[in-house]
Order: structure tokens, then C-alpha cells, then sequence
């Protein structure tokens, strides 16, 4: 990663770039592809009004990144959040892209954030500040230009608010606009739990590549809201034990394993897995050094750095996060050997059951969650398949090869609109990439 190296290693816009710096020198696509796509093709800023409950006036900052429409609209989660930065929400809107490319999705991608703390917003101030931030957006979002969705700190209330406040700016009713939305307005069966099930989709796909038994696998996770639990739920439900869970508040660690139903119970009435009955508390630096065959990181950024990497003794990490582990504590875990499940694959469920729902609001008909979830398995593991295939036939890394496919899908795109030509001489082969309906039926 030649372009981070001289630059911020926690930053998420940096890391991003030298991982596509990367991807275009190990396709030799040449220098334009990545000058093209280095930077978003549109950042707005804009500041949203809020009338506080005391009578006073606050003014929000907000963010929306839209990186490339190459192949399709683009497509990418609001988080709410006070770390939100402009250039966290431009390298987001960049794995955004590499997430759907290497699915075979038709979306570019896009990522959208608030400076806030929702905890300190009551119920009405958060539903004028999300309805803001959409009357100030409107004008580039939209079922075929820019597609939001839930992020950190937002959820299906937040994205039903968007929705019905873009549809009053429209003055019509537009489903597409967003996803991750509520059941009754046109959301989708199984999308809430689509990360946490992608995810462990690729566990399993990852144990059968190193020949590890479910049943008799243990796992550790960081983070404990919907994507974290999500996931040790489907653990559990697979025969995974699940020997310790941290969130905000305090973790949960029980070396015989957690009662996982008990505990996702104990974590809806306490709003923490802190003092889950017979468990012990255990931090973030403990959980990640556990001896565990699958450490999954749920929560934000740059979490496995190069200090916390030397400790690691998991076999698999699997990033249900975006950007959890830093380039040179990435560096130190392929040295060790570790199996990373990068991110822009790991957590793609949410994002490709997003299409889905977007999909049956276009087409006005609705699948059952059967479906849905049949049709997820069937995309992240034909995806974690040519990830793998492209890994070992290049001799590169998984989240090396992971790149390698999405890079080279977007730059095609590029290439046939007339944006770039790509090089014709000394060209190596494609790497191979299902594309939705193409090779295999969803």
C-alpha cells in the first residue's frame, strides 16, 4: 500500500486510496484509473437547523459523498455520529464502491454522515434533524441517482422520517429512495439482519477452506448492535460458540460460551451486554489477544491497529465493520498467517439485500424472508468463491484479491462510458467476477 505510507494510517480516506493504489498497480491498469478514481465525484456539505426542545438553536454539519455512477446510482448509509468527518465519509463512499463492485451489484457507491451525538437528541429533535438533512440533500438523492440507507446510530424510523420528508419535497411517493426502511413502507423481509447473516456466511465459507468444524469453533466480537448481535446469533445458530461479546458499556466473556439467546435478551432490556449473568466483564484489548478461531470486529474504524495485531490469536478475522484493521496492523496479521475476511466483502449482506429491497419497490412485488435470505447465501458465497479463486491464482491476499476484482470492474465501467481507456498492452487476464443474473440466477 505504496500511497499510505507516508500518510494517515487511521484515516480512512488515506487507507482507502492506497488499497485502490494497490489494486491498479497489481492490474496494471496505468496511472489515469487511478487519478480518476481517487477522489469522489461529488462532496456536499450542508448545514442543517435544528430547534432544540429548550427553545434554542443548534446547527448541524452533514456530509454526502458520492464516489462514482460508473455502473449504476450510487448507494451508501447515513451514520449519525460525533467522530463524522469529511474524509471518514469519503473513504466510506469509496469502500461503498468496492463493496458493490465486488458483488456484482449495479451501484456505485455513496456515504452520508452527521456531526451529532443521537443520544443526546430527544425523539422529535432527531426527526427534525433527519428530515434536514434530506430537504437539504434532495437535489442529489434519489431512486436513480443516490440510494441512502441505515447506518451507525440510524435505523428503519430514521430512514422512514427520510423517506416521508422526500417524498413531501417530491410531491410523490417514491419507495426506491432509500432502503433499510420499515416492512410497511416498502422495506424488505431480512434485510435488518442481512449484515450479520452475510457475515457469517463468509465464516462458514472461510472454516471450510481451513478445515475448521462449527461445532467446534469459538468466536469473540467486538460491538453488540445490530450487526454484532446479528452475528452471534448466527454463530450460535451454526454451532459456533460464542465465548465473548464487548459493546460500549462493557463486554460479556464466558470461556465455556455465552447463552446467546439469553444474552441477546439481557441486551434488549439493558441496552449493554455489561453484568450478562455468568459472565465476567473483558475489554477490547483482552477480547482481541482471546485464543478464539473467528475474532469479529462490529464496530467502527481502525480498531486492530499494529500493537493490537501482535496479540491476535484467532484464525479467522472476519470485518463485519468498515476499516477495522489498519494497513500496518494488516501488514502484521498476513505475516502471522491470519485468515482476514476483508470488509468490503464481509459485510456486504447489508448492502445486497438493500438492492433487493429496492429491486421490489421497483418492481411492486415483495419476497419472503425464505427468499431473501436464499438469494444472500447465494451471492456471498459465489463472491467469497471468486475472491478466493482470484487469491490463490495471483498469489495475493484476500482483501488484495478482493480489490483486484472490484477495481478492475469499476474501471471497465469507466472504460466503456469513454471516461478512461484502459491499457491494451501487456494486459493480464480479468480476474473472474459473477455479475447478478449473468453466470449464475439469483
Amino acid at each position: 500500500m505504496v500511497e499510505v505510507r507516508n500518510r494517515d494510517l487511521t484515516n480512512p480516506f488515506h487507507i482507502v486510496q492506497g488499497q485502490l493504489r494497490a489494486a491498479v498497480d497489481n492490474l496494471q491498469l496505468g496511472e489515469d484509473v487511478y487519478e480518476f478514481l481517487k477522489e469522489p465525484m461529488r462532496v456536499v456539505e450542508v448545514a442543517i437547523p435544528v430547534h432544540r426542545d429548550d427553545g434554542r438553536l443548534t446547527t448541524f454539519i452533514g456530509y454526502r459523498a458520492q464516489h462514482t455512477d460508473a455502473i449504476g446510482p450510487t448507494k451508501g448509509g447515513i451514520r449519525f455520529h460525533p467522530d463524522v468527518s469529511l474524509d471518514e465519509v469519503k473513504g466510506l463512499s469509496m469502500w461503498m464502491t468496492f463493496k458493490t463492485a465486488v458483488m456484482g451489484l449495479p451501484y456505485g457507491g455513496a456515504k452520508g454522515g452527521v456531526i451529532c451525538n443521537p443520544g443526546e437528541l430527544s425523539a422529535r429533535e432527531l426527526e427534525e434533524l433527519s428530515r434536514g438533512y434530506v430537504r437539504r440533500l434532495a437535489a442529489v438523492l434519489g431512486p436513480e441517482l443516490d440510494i441512502p440507507a441505515p447506518d451507525v446510530n440510524t435505523n428503519p424510523r430514521v430512514m422512514g422520517w427520510m423517506l416521508d420528508e422526500y417524498d413531501r419535497v417530491r410531491g410523490q411517493n417514491t419507495p426506491g429512495f432509500i432502503t433499510g426502511k420499515p416492512l410497511v413502507l416498502g422495506g424488505s423481509a431480512g434485510r435488518e439482519e442481512a449484515t450479520g447473516r452475510g457475515v457469517v456466511y463468509t465464516v462458514l465459507e472461510a472454516m471450510k477452506r481451513l478445515g475448521l468444524d462449527p461445532r467446534r469453533s469459538t468466536a469473540a466480537i467486538q460491538g453488540f448492535g445490530n450487526v454484532g448481535s446479528h452475528t452471534a446469533e448466527f454463530l450460535h445458530q451454526n454451532g459456533v460458540k460464542v465465548v465473548a461479546v464487548e459493546d460500549v458499556r462493557g463486554g460479556a466473556m464466558n470461556p465455556d460460551g455465552l447463552d446467546v439467546p439469553a444474552l441477546l435478551a439481557y441486551a434488549h432490556r439493558n441496552g449493554t451486554v455489561k453484568g450478562f449473568p455468568g459472565s465476567r466483564n473483558i475489554g477490547t484489548e483482552e477480547l482481541f489477544a482471546l485464543d478464539v478461531d473467528v475474532l469479529v470486529p462490529a464496530a467502527l474504524e481502525n480498531q486492530i491497529t499494529s500493537t493490537v495485531a501482535r496479540n491476535v490469536k484467532a484464525r479467522i478475522i472476519a470485518e463485519a465493520a468498515n476499516g477495522p484493521t489498519t494497513p500496518d496492523g494488516d501488514d502484521i496479521l498476513h505475516q502471522r498467517g491470519v485468515f482476514i475476511i476483508p470488509d468490503i466483502l464481509c459485510n456486504a449482506g447489508g448492502v445486497t439485500v438493500s438492492y433487493f429491497e429496492w429491486v421490489q419497490n421497483t418492481q411492486g412485488y415483495y419476497w419472503t424472508e425464505q427468499e431473501v435470505n436464499s438469494r444472500l447465501e447465494r451471492l456471498m458465497v459465489t463472491a467469497f468463491q471468486h475472491v478466493y479463486d482470484t487469491m490463490q491464482e495471483r498469489r495475493l491476499t484476500m482483501r488484495e484479491a478482493s480489490y483486484v476484482i472490484a477495481v478492475h470492474r469499476v474501471a471497465e465501467a469507466c472504460e466503456a462510458r469513454g471516461w478512461l481507456r484502459l491499457p491494451t498492452t501487456n494486459e493480464i487476464p480479468a480476474p473472474a467476477l459473477h455479475l447478478i443474473g449473468r453466470d449464475r440466477p439469483v
